[in-house]
């Protein structure tokens, strides 16, 4: 067997973005993924993935998959992308997310620990899902965790948390690893918290430095325009290229941590140079909050599409607000976000338009 970079989902949107850069490795790189139609429209290679990259069509979920992959290569460096995305999608297909994120990961192990193989380092893109509605301030000071905003309580328009003890408005504190604790409020993010957890307990005890990145709101080109469960931006420049006004939901006042493609790439390689001694927590974002009515006001200009409409409707398991602490991963890894809102937006409407998409 010969030394690999092993990409579960490695032929997804930040598989084939992170592709080309893991070359710097010196290693092999297989990218195993099984080519969902979900994302996947046409179910081939896409052509942004890496020519250098050996791709493996497979499912991870399944244990003939690691026999195929494991009688060739032995895993030096393991990123872990595979999963199930849609928080929306999986309230309604809980078994599909919980199957592919929790056995996807579980069987893997399984494999590895079979042939009795080792990686040097693993590292799993987690989500900022993991967190549910995160932590507050109230007005008095005291950090409290809001329970899930259920469908009653969306429905009288209550948008913002409420303290339990005191009156007043209260404020969402960053997304942090070290000062938040994780409190999922979707079955997929219950799933990446399970996934978390797995992979910290095996490489535990295999001695295997692991790394956890919990992502913000990814965009970028090349994420699929065909997955309804994943890519408002995408969403927002077809319909604002139509001409059509785009619906703002809630009050507008969501808030996002929408972090660049590039940037994200950039954080991953830089924490693959540097493993950690044993577990790593990191949140990847940039740090600036972009509420929905910015992104729909400055993606409708682009196109000269009417003002946004502010609709007052909502999705259930959405949660308010969601923003990385970005001072840890820069002071860890060195690593900053570059691509300001505006400028990755308009790239991803060129992209867009480019290939006909929009």
């Amino acid at each position: 067997m010969q030394k690999a970079v092993i990409v579960t989902g490695g032929a997804g949107f930040i598989g084939c973005a992170l592709s080309a850069h893991l070359k710097q490795f010196g290693l092999p790189i297989v990218a195993v993924d099984n080519l969902h139609p979900q994302i996947h429209a046409e179910s081939r290679r896409p052509d942004a993935l890496d020519a250098d990259v050996e791709l493996h069509v497979g499912d991870v979920t399944e244990a003939s998959t690691w026999e195929q992959v494991l009688d060739r290569w032995h895993p030096a460096i393991v990123v872990h992308l595979a999963a199930e995305t849609g928080t929306g999608q999986s309230l309604t297909e809980a078994s599909r997310h919980a199957h592919v994120n929790v056995v996807g990961t579980t069987a893997m192990l399984d494999a590895f620990s079979a042939r009795k193989l080792v990686p040097d380092h693993v590292l799993l893109a987690s989500s900022r899902a993991v967190y549910g509605e995160g932590a507050w301030r109230d007005a008095d000071g005291t950090t409290f965790y809001p329970p899930p905003r259920s469908h009653a309580v969306l429905a009288q328009a209550q948008w913002d948390a409420l303290s339990p003890s005191a009156t007043g408005p209260a404020q969402p504190l960053p997304h942090s690893a070290a000062s938040v604790f994780p409190a999922p409020t979707s079955v997929y993010g219950g799933t990446k918290l399970a996934q978390e957890h797995i992979l910290a307990a095996w490489c535990g005890a295999m001695q295997v430095p692991l790394s956890v990145f919990r992502l913000q709101n990814v965009y970028g080109p090349g994420q699929s325009p065909f997955n309804a469960y994943t890519g408002i931006i995408t969403l927002f420049h077809r319909l604002a290229r139509k001409g059509q006004a785009l619906d703002i939901y809630e009050d507008g006042q969501i808030g996002r941590d929408f972090v660049y493609i590039d940037d994200v790439v950039a954080a991953l390689i830089a924490g693959l140079r540097k493993p950690p001694a044993s577990v790593r927590t990191l949140d990847v974002g940039s740090g600036v909050v972009t509420t929905i009515a910015d992104a729909a006001r400055s993606i409708a200009s682009m196109h000269g599409a009417p003002e946004p409409v502010v609709c007052g409707k909502f999705r259930d398991g959405d949660v308010r607000w969601a923003v990385a602490d970005a001072a840890p991963l820069a002071a860890a890894l060195d690593v900053q976000a570059q691509v300001s809102f505006d400028e990755g937006a308009r790239r991803v409407g060129q992209w867009l338009i480019e290939r006909g998409y929009a």
